[in-house]
């Protein structure tokens, strides 16, 4: 009985973790560029029998009964796919078609990467991000329009000045680490030439409304059947303490 208790709320817990995570893409569906983070979760049976049978615990002995039971969460995905292309009006929005980043600065000289294209004109004239961050160009400075109109080719090329967008690609984008809902950092970028840009429009978020509300109702109910789980174990052993006391 009270390894139910645990594995009941071992499994609570992990249920909170999933509601939290869809509540955070549910408040970013509308965000430009964001990327669904998704939990995967694996049974601490498959795991244990693994380590034992063919892992780094084999050969070791074990106590009888010494098996965990339930899941845990195993990692926390980044799912980097293609988000849909939505056209703007505005000649500062730029989209990627692509694996690739666009580069940017913050005001402390770090490096960060992107898939958000809802730039704007800061008041010195730099393409930045709406949080001020000045997007890089392949000469690893500012890139600056002015205040004039400009046009960007496919292949990130300011036509006006001659400056390119730095676009950056990464072998593995799952080791990047996240600085915010659509802001990350790592190392081993390198230049992309596999990446389409296109003027006034933007990348929405690859997360799909309709899967991730369908998600959310389910880990709804999970966690609703779990508490009453929990709920009739706990009766359960206290009538069994109160009849052990009248003992």
């Amino acid at each position: 009985m009270i390894r139910g208790f645990i594995t009941t709320n071992r499994n609570l817990h992990i249920l909170e973790k999933k509601q939290e995570n869809l509540s955070t893409t549910v408040a970013n569906l509308n965000t430009v560029g964001y990327k669904e983070q998704e939990i995967i979760q694996s049974s601490l049976v498959e795991q244990n029998l693994f380590n034992r049978l063919d892992g780094p615990e084999l050969n070791q002995q074990f106590n009888v009964g010494g098996l965990s039971l339930g899941s845990q969460i195993d990692e926390v995905y980044r799912d980097f796919s293609q988000g849909g292309i939505k056209l703007t009006n505005s000649s500062t929005d730029l989209a990627l078609q692509g694996e690739a980043f666009f580069t940017v600065q913050t005001a402390n000289g770090e490096t960060m990467y992107t898939r958000n294209g809802n730039f704007t004109v800061d008041a010195e004239g730099f393409l930045a991000t709406q949080e001020g961050h000045q997007v890089m160009s392949t000469a690893n400075t500012p890139i600056q329009v002015g205040s004039m109109e400009f046009m960007v080719s496919t292949d990130g090329t300011i036509l006006e000045t001659g400056q390119q967008l730095q676009l950056t690609s990464f072998a593995d984008p799952a080791g990047l680490t996240s600085q915010g809902d659509t802001l990350f950092s790592g190392n081993g970028g390198m230049m992309a030439n596999d990446t389409a840009v296109f003027q006034s429009a933007v990348e929405t978020a690859n997360a799909n409304t309709a899967d991730v509300m369908i998600d959310l109702m389910q880990v709804s109910r999970e966690y609703e059947a779990n508490q009453k789980i929990l709920q009739a174990a706990d009766q359960t052993l206290q009538k069994a303490v109160n009849e052990l006391g009248k003992v």
